[in-house]
């Protein structure tokens, strides 16, 4: 099947993406994630960050449970499942914005599913628990598919490539592939070369620098620059004083081709994307 990369379609919405850029509001409800451990761990603080995420241009809330942090440890499912719940059902009692499940588990995908998620993010491309194909099979469901290099507790150790984009993109395409064979709609697959997951600062530079070459694809491309450690790397700032550099790596992406932002600020993030796009599509 071809991809169509004019729209995105997640529950019962269908974006068209030469006209907005997509904001996914990130909300961790993890102690240990490396923007803003434990800060959403209740879950009514969490459901409240949501509403507030969407009344200032989230298009999608994306809810996770574990951290993926450099160096973090996995959590159990079973305690993945118990932070994430109450505040997905939380969500969804109060808006119908989309809901994007941030997790590697099939269990868990499914237990978000079953309280009104709408679709999975998967940080590990769809590598880490073979069963979550049968999870898009059984639900048409749309996904993020990113790529990694090894997992968070190792991921940064000494991450090296041959040919750094052709490697990413070459796994993307062939995951989004597998994701539409096993039921993902083509307008349902949005693919993510994964900034600061198994990339050095300068890889992550590259990657935002070439970024057409993962919209040459076909598919929708996703970035999540929002507050990662190469910012504080290259520019010497603690994880609090990101929002700028997170600001113009965005609309940096934005320019070059990217349909999907994940952010962290999602106010500023709204103003600075939707003029980069009106940017990109200014008549030459």
């Amino acid at each position: 099947m071809d991809p169509t990369p004019g729209s995105f379609r997640v529950g019962t919405r269908r974006f068209r993406l030469e006209e907005r850029v997509l904001i996914l509001g990130i909300l961790n409800v993890t102690p240990d994630s490396f923007s803003e451990g434990g800060l959403h761990l209740d879950p009514e603080a969490a459901i409240r960050h949501a509403l507030r995420m969407e009344a200032e241009g989230a298009d999608i809330i994306d809810v996770g449970g574990e951290s993926t942090r450099p160096f973090s440890q996995p959590v159990p499912a079973e305690e993945e499942i118990r932070r994430v719940i109450p505040v997905i059902e939380g969500i969804r009692r109060h808006t119908d914005i989309p809901i994007s499940v941030d997790t590697v588990k099939s269990i868990v995908a499914r237990a978000a599913l079953a309280v009104g998620a709408d679709m999975l993010n998967d940080v590990s491309g769809l590598t880490r628990d073979p069963d979550l194909l049968n999870v898009l099979r059984d639900n048409n469901l749309p996904v993020i598919i990113m790529h990694s290099k090894g997992t968070p507790a190792e991921m940064q150790l000494d991450p090296s490539y041959n040919d750094l984009i052709g490697e990413i993109k070459g796994f993307l395409i062939e995951q989004a592939e597998r994701a539409i064979e096993a039921g993902t709609p083509d307008d349902g697959v949005i693919i993510d070369p994964g900034i600061g997951f198994g990339k050095t600062a300068e890889h992550n530079l590259t990657i935002l620098k070439r970024l057409d070459a993962f919209v040459d694809s076909g598919y929708p491309v996703a970035v999540g620059p929002s507050r990662k450690s190469f910012i504080g790397k290259l520019l010497g700032l603690d994880v609090g004083e990101r929002l700028e550099a997170t600001l113009a790596a965005s609309a940096i992406a934005v320019l070059n081709g990217a349909s999907v932002v994940r952010l962290h600020d999602v106010r500023q993030g709204r103003r600075a994307v939707d003029l980069a796009l009106k940017i990109r599509e200014a008549e030459q």
